[in-house]
């Protein structure tokens, strides 16, 4: 190597041969889209468990048999793997809120980025739920700030209006480094509100001849006695007040709710004022305290059940509690609340300062840079979320197709699985079958183009419900004979695309569900998902998820359609695994083909994902040769990361052998020159058993067995 040294001296140089190794994963991450009643809309959220799943999107219901699609999610829960949820759009979703506004939709945190709502107030609405549906519909938000410090009672209001200026002499004693002192002044506020026989007061300073102190909490108008009423804009006095009583505004606030029992504000929070922020920057009452109830106990079954808090917010757009972290309400509730996004300021708010003298006021509005701003106050205000709708424009999630989704909009949400760089996914469930028989072949076909799209992923469809049930009546079920049963399924699964990455099941379990108390019949899809997550956790992606080992399918009382030797046998010959009860074994998956219609290593489970474990592992050992030069070097390198990686694999039955060529033969000179690398990977996949021969041969006593051995 060149040193470059124009006097003796010493050059050190690394190199590092080390670069690129062989990670394999296997995360269990499935994918299903569904028109749940509450959660983000065509967002994926990844859940980990049934009770993540309850509480982004809601429970099941009996509306549109909606519950199975949630308890198709929930059984592939239940083996262990993690599921990225999507919950279908509809152009009739609304949101919940409270406002003037006709309407709202808000799909999820990311429209609400999109639709510029991070730097602009939403017109006419004050609080909106996070997404659409009824779910939110009576929940109540509570606000409170800083619109007085005291009512003054037993007073004649007759001619004193709100913004007119209260003061009364007064005598503090102030505290000091280790001693205090005497002041005598004027204590000034003015009135925000006015009730029978009182007015609510905001203490604004404490003022003598040369100091104007702002109130801290100890300044107070005496507990009886008179006030000088001026009026705004005025420099002199309108008349003087007598009152009987004074009282602690803050502590005297409450929520009420609609079973008529109340909440204390004392008890959730401390009075809010000015914050350090604002204060530094020469504005005051910025502070802003918001609470979220289940008023009526429609989320959690709890009537008054607190949901969130949020204390101590700002009305100040700039305002931070630290560098980096906002405490302005409406970024803070869009980054911190999982219920609703801020709107604007609620109507009704009043002045609670003066420019100069007694003139109120002006440029006092909420969602303003902290900047000498008086912020005006809206006290203690409940309010109550409406407007929402679910799907089709219905407001009660009981009613037919509130929980019903079109076409159109299950095949825009499962889209979003085919960029392979932004989501991993490893199991695309169909999800409910409970569809005429053209839509839920459509679904299945999208979901297997999708797949094959990506070919990282599998896709498993069931046969939709009509093939195997009745639904006559409310509550009454009717199963068709097992001959029709097996007719309907292969009749369905025909013209279904020729696949090696799907996975067709045969049919319905029949599973408790907890939310009704009841039974329900529910596609066998995620089942087998499951089977395949729980397999790479416990074994290999190469091991076959069926038999008696690894094919038990959880939560399962009882099959829709149990198919005999012979109906299994039609069925196997067409694509389809039938899951059985076995006598002694329980209710297990016993076929392993893929959805390949020809003959092929490649019609088996285990094959195909073995073959997408290796894809996935050797292409991201593959990214890191990407512009470095195609020489011996660079091949060498590649040859002797795959190698130990395959070995591996071997030794773990997962291939019976392998060979990588990547030399001179595959990389010619005309590939160089097209700034081309190639890699020739030969692979011999190990295959399940599918089929056993045992033969029993009777002999006769005298007979040695290595007589006949040969013969038989």
């Amino acid at each position: 190597m060149p040193l470059n040294l124009a006097s003796p001296g010493l050059v050190v140089r690394e190199v590092d041969l080390t670069v690129g190794r062989i990670d394999p994963t296997a995360d269990g991450i499935g994918a299903i889209v569904a028109p749940f009643a509450k959660g983000p809309v065509e967002l994926p959220v990844l859940v980990e468990s049934e009770s993540d799943l309850l509480n982004n999107f809601g429970e099941p219901y009996s509306a549109d048999k909606h519950y199975e699609h949630w308890m198709v999610a929930s059984s592939y829960l239940a083996y262990g793997g993690s599921l990225r949820v999507v919950r279908a759009d509809n152009t009739s979703l609304k949101n919940a809120f409270v406002g003037t506004a006709s309407s709202i939709k808000i799909k999820n945190i990311e429209d609400y980025y999109n639709l510029g709502y991070d730097e602009n107030t939403i017109s006419n609405v004050t609080v909106v739920s996070q997404n659409p549906g009824s779910w939110a519909n009576e929940m109540k938000v509570a606000l409170i700030d800083g619109r007085a410090d005291q009512i003054l009672t037993g007073i004649s209001t007759s001619g004193i209006a709100v913004g007119m200026g209260v003061t009364q002499s007064l005598t503090a004693v102030l505290p000091g480094a280790g001693s205090t002192s005497t002041i005598s002044g004027e204590l000034k506020g003015i009135i925000t509100e006015i009730g029978s026989a009182q007015v609510s007061v905001k203490v604004l300073s404490f003022g003598t001849s040369n100091v104007d102190y702002q109130p801290s909490g100890v300044y107070a108008f005496s507990s009886s006695g008179s006030v000088a009423i001026t009026t705004a804009g005025q420099s002199s006095s309108w008349g003087s007040a007598a009152y009987t009583a004074q009282a602690d505004w803050f502590d005297s606030q409450s929520i009420t709710l609609s079973n008529g029992s109340t909440i204390a504000w004392n008890t959730l929070a401390d009075r809010p004022g000015t914050s350090s922020f604002a204060a530094a920057r020469g504005s005051r009452f910025d502070e802003l305290h918001i609470v979220v109830i289940d008023d009526k106990g429609s989320i959690t079954g709890n009537s008054g059940s607190i949901l969130e808090k949020h204390l101590n917010l700002s009305k100040a757009k700039d305002a931070e509690f630290s560098v980096g972290s906002s405490s302005y309400w409406r970024k803070y509730l869009a980054s911190a609340s999982s219920l609703i996004f801020g709107g604007s300021a609620p109507s009704g708010i009043v002045t609670t300062g003066y420019s100069s003298g007694y003139v109120l006021a002006t440029g006092t509005s909420w969602d303003q840079n902290a900047n000498s701003v008086i912020f005006s106050t809206t006290g203690n205000n409940v309010l109550t979320l409406s407007g929402g709708l679910n799907y089709n424009g219905l407001s009660t999630i009981g009613a037919t197709g509130s929980l019903s989704s079109p076409l159109a909009n299950l095949v825009s949400g499962y889209e979003l699985f085919e960029n392979t760089e932004e989501y991993e996914v490893d199991y695309i469930l169909m999800g409910s079958a409970a569809y005429a028989k053209e839509t839920a072949q459509a679904i299945a076909n999208k979901i297997i183009s999708i797949a094959e799209l990506r070919k990282d992923s599998v896709a498993f469809v069931s046969p939709y419900r009509l093939g195997f049930l009745n639904d006559t009546a409310v509550g009454s079920v009717t199963i068709n004979s097992p001959e029709t049963i097996t007719s309907n399924v292969i009749s369905f699964y025909a013209p279904i695309s020729s696949s090696s990455y799907a996975v067709f099941d045969s049919g319905y379990k029949y599973m408790y569900d907890k939310f009704a108390d009841t039974f329900r019949y529910v596609p066998l899809n995620g089942d087998l998902a499951g089977l395949c997550a729980r397999n790479d956790a416990n074994n290999f992606p190469w091991f076959s998820p069926a038999g008696t080992a690894r094919g038990a399918i959880l939560n399962a009382v009882k099959l829709a359609y149990n198919p005999s030797k012979t109906q299994r046998d039609r069925l196997y010959s067409n694509r389809i695994n039938p899951v059985i009860f076995a006598p002694g074994s329980g209710i297990v998956l016993f076929g392993d083909k893929t959805g390949l219609a020809k003959a092929s290593a490649f019609d088996r489970i285990n094959v195909r994902r073995l073959f997408i474990y290796l894809e996935d592992a050797i292409s991201a050992a593959a990214r890191d040769q990407l512009f470095e030069f195609n020489d011996a070097t660079t091949r060498t390198n590649f040859v002797n990361i795959v190698e130990p990686f395959l070995r591996d694999v071997q030794a773990k039955r997962g291939v019976q052998d392998f060979r990588v060529i990547c030399d001179e033969t595959n990389n010619t000179a005309a590939i160089i020159d097209n700034n081309e690398f190639v890699a020739d990977i030969f692979i011999k996949p190990n295959r399940s058993i599918n089929y056993i021969g045992l033969s029993f041969i009777a002999t006769r006593s005298g007979v040695s067995f290595e007589e006949i051995v040969g013969t038989v």
